[in-house]
């Protein structure tokens, strides 16, 4: 009876594993089917491509994309932008889009860069004025201008002069000294702005000193400042209350609002003369320090 169950139990190891194997075989032995998805050719960076870019052939290569779901404005192409100029920055396997480009005829650099009705100043600043090296291009920025309108010590003057100013590049140049003729590096910052904000800041920066302060992109508000005097600053007079002006603001000219992202000229208004109360007796005077 024994011997007859272990019989019994090998056949069905054996027709078991033998079916297993069949099938096995069978398979292996299927054709494998595949489906050819339509593609289509996208041109994309091959690297990093900063603003104002010259676009080369060994800029760009070509991969494919699913027919259909290119983005819009993409092209076929390499040779189609070659020697285009970029008003964007752009990443590695970035599809390159008309959107990014400028114009065929305005070549490349800086120029295509520029808006209508605005202008790109470049002022050289130092490690300190540049905020430790954190304004890079996209940036956007407040100056703040040092100088004293009397040429007295007494007299000068800290204040706000542009506000929301956006940062096109930021790098170093080589020239050359003055006084040995050696070739030094320096950091040029340079800025987009209105012709008339084009000469407050060149004002700014010949007459006195000037200082970027960082602002963090989301915030579009405009204070306006009386600014700040050394007598103030070190408590020996007091100064007038600073005025605070959320949202974007007016320029000077009166045209109205800014939008969001539009550099700001910051209003100017005399402040407030620091006064001395004198009292004499049952009098008392104020008189304005000069």
């Amino acid at each position: 009876m024994r011997n007859r169950i272990f019989a019994v139990l090998a056949i069905a190891i054996l027709a078991g594993g033998g079916l297993a194997y069949g099938t096995y075989n069978l398979m292996q032995n299927q054709p494998v089917k595949t489906v050819a998805t339509p593609t289509q050719p996208v041109v994309v960076a091959a690297a990093d491509l900063a603003i104002g870019s010259e676009i080369k052939q060994e800029d760009l290569q070509v991969v494919s994309f699913p027919a259909g779901v290119s983005p819009e404005g993409s092209f076929a192409k390499a040779g189609d932008i070659v020697g285009r100029g970029l008003i964007v920055p752009v990443v590695k396997n970035e599809p390159i889009l008309e959107a990014k480009l400028a114009p065929k005829e305005a070549g490349a650099g800086l120029p295509p860069v520029i808006p209508e009705g605005m202008r790109a100043v470049s002022v050289r600043v130092n490690e300190v004025v540049s905020v430790a090296g954190y304004v890079l291009p996209g940036t956007r920025v407040d100056v703040v201008a040092t100088a004293s309108p009397t040429n007295q010590p007494g007299d000068t003057t800290s204040k706000v002069v542009l506000a929301n100013v956006q940062v096109l590049t930021a790098g170093t140049r080589m020239e050359q000294d003055q006084k040995d003729g050696k070739p030094m590096q320096v950091t040029v910052v340079t800025m987009l702005v209105t012709p008339e904000q084009a000469e407050r800041l060149a004002l700014a920066s010949t007459e006195g000193k000037i200082q970027l302060a960082l602002r963090n992109p989301l915030d579009q508000g405009a204070p306006v400042t009386p600014g700040i005097k050394p007598a103030v600053l070190m408590g020996a007079v007091r100064g007038p209350m600073p005025q605070q002006r959320a949202s974007t603001g007016s320029s000077t000219s009166g045209a109205g609002k800014n939008k969001p992202g539009q550099p700001v000229t910051m209003e100017s208004y005399a402040p407030a003369m620091p006064t001395v109360e004198i009292i004499r007796g049952d009098k008392r005077a104020t008189e304005v320090i000069k």
